[in-house]
């Protein structure tokens, strides 16, 4: 088994995130995306799409999604639970973790993408070129605000984004907070409960990882 990562990414970080919560260790291959590794016939005959995270199983099947990976070692290792423990709890786990990756994580890949130097045609991750569009980089960054204020009316009704337990949707949650700081945005003031969330959740060993 091998995981295909790069340590300055959020994406495979919400996958190193969960992996840490499970006290699971894989081999990891950093592929360096600030020099186009990505881009090179070697990787893309690992990953076409040209992306990461990718996990490489021993039988050579590879998982080239975050969320699909995460699913994966769920799976075969459930405890702590973090996808759900029953019908209803995974539903409700399942529906937070698509909003907050909907409204936070891709929200800040909208404004980052699309006003970022260095993704000049790079507008969208993948193998196929899109220019860069002004409009919605900041289409992006008022999604950021509107996200962090529903966020912490969330987290002023619960203890953590899906319920009483911390699961997936806190992993994307908290990561779409820190990868927001690459636009400039951060919580408000006003933003106390989420700001106390994020305090709470910075102190797991798992966000270092």
């Amino acid at each position: 088994m091998k995981f295909y990562d790069c340590s300055t990414a959020p994406s495979p970080r919400r996958v190193r995130m969960f992996l840490a919560e499970k006290g699971i260790n894989v081999p990891t291959i950093q592929v360096n995306l600030r020099e186009g590794e990505q881009f090179s016939e070697a990787f893309r005959a690992i990953n076409p799409d040209m992306t990461v995270p990718v996990l490489e199983l021993d039988n050579g099947v590879r998982i080239t999604d975050a969320v699909a990976i995460c699913l994966y070692f769920e799976e075969i290792q459930p405890e702590p639970r973090l996808m759900g423990r029953n019908a209803e709890d995974k539903a409700i786990i399942t529906a937070w973790q698509r909003q907050m990756e909907r409204d936070g994580f891709y929200a800040v890949m909208e404004a980052f993408r699309n006003a970022t130097p260095g993704l000049k045609n790079r507008a969208l991750p993948g193998p196929d070129n899109y220019e860069q569009i002004p409009a919605l980089a900041e289409r992006g960054r008022m999604r950021l605000q509107r996200f962090f204020t529903r966020l912490d009316q969330r987290l002023a009704q619960s203890a953590f984004v899906a319920g009483p337990n911390f699961s997936i949707a806190d992993i994307t949650a908290f990561i779409s907070v820190d990868f927001a700081r690459w636009v400039k945005i951060t919580p408000a003031e006003e933003h106390r409960h989420l700001r106390n969330w994020y305090d709470a959740i910075a102190l797991r060993p798992s966000t270092k990882a």
